[in-house]
């Protein structure tokens, strides 16, 4: 059986542009795209999910893949599937910057632990909330969620030539804002309540200026942190569900989806 060079190019198209798209996602989205996951396992997992989504994807109609057009083509799969895998990046780094927060207001700043996600040393507090922000997102169905979307972006963003609309990055950075308030306001709770525990401290040396604000004071800031770490978890569930909805309405608009 011979096959025309046009269909066998036909089929790199289908395969190797999509191909670009998913893994790029892949690299950086949050879970598998974490540099403690081997690339022996996010490359067959991307050729996988390729494989078994290429009967719902529109063929290309790009198909010149011996030219210089095949290199920006290819560049705009790339930044096509990193934009979408950065909105949950986005959406847990949310979290460990209100867990930031809340271990330099509380003391706790001081307990540092390497995070295997990038390698660097964040807040105990910090890659605790990084912990439970991954559970939700695993549970949420997140990881289906992302797979969806990358899919049906070929429908709403099929592979023509044509460059990608210049105002998702835009949008992408204006989402970004969301990080710092949904974090502060996670935080705000606790911030509130360290406030008036250092305002009562201050009230207390003022009264007693015999007393050792420093080795009283702080050993109870850092037990007060715990406490009120401990009594404001249930509203992370609550942050995350906002978060959650905002990250869906990001991706849905850089693909077109309804």
């Amino acid at each position: 059986m011979e096959y025309p060079l046009s269909i066998i190019i036909q089929w790199l198209a289908d395969f190797l542009l999509p191909f670009i798209r998913i893994s790029s996602m892949l690299m950086v989205m949050a879970g598998i795209g974490a540099r403690n996951v081997s690339s022996r396992i996010k490359i067959p997992l991307a050729m996988m999910i390729t494989l078994v989504a290429l009967p719902t994807i529109p063929p290309s109609e790009f198909t010149n893949l011996f030219s210089f057009e095949m290199i920006l083509v290819a560049i705009q799969q790339l930044l096509i599937g990193v934009a979408i895998g950065f909105a949950s990046i986005l959406l847990l780094n949310t979290f460990v910057l209100a867990g930031q927060i809340l271990a330099m207001q509380t003391g706790l700043g001081f307990a540092s632990v390497i995070d295997p996600a990038n390698g660097q040393s964040v807040p105990a507090v910090g890659q605790f909330y990084l912990i439970l922000a991954t559970l939700l997102f695993w549970i949420y169905g997140g990881h289906l969620m992302m797979v969806q979307m990358i899919v049906n972006s070929f429908i709403m963003i099929p592979i023509d030539g044509t460059w990608w609309n210049i105002d998702n990055f835009r949008t992408i950075a204006m989402w970004g804002g969301w990080l710092f308030t949904t974090a502060l306001v996670l935080a705000l709770a606790p911030l509130t309540a360290m406030l008036i525990i250092s305002m009562s401290f201050g009230v207390m040396t003022r009264a007693a200026p015999q007393l050792n604000i420093f080795s009283i004071g702080f050993p109870f800031t850092l037990l007060t942190g715990l406490v009120i770490i401990w009594a404001t978890l249930g509203n992370f569930t609550a942050q995350f569900e906002f978060q959650w909805r905002q990250m869906l309405q990001l991706m849905c608009g850089m693909v077109g989806c309804n």
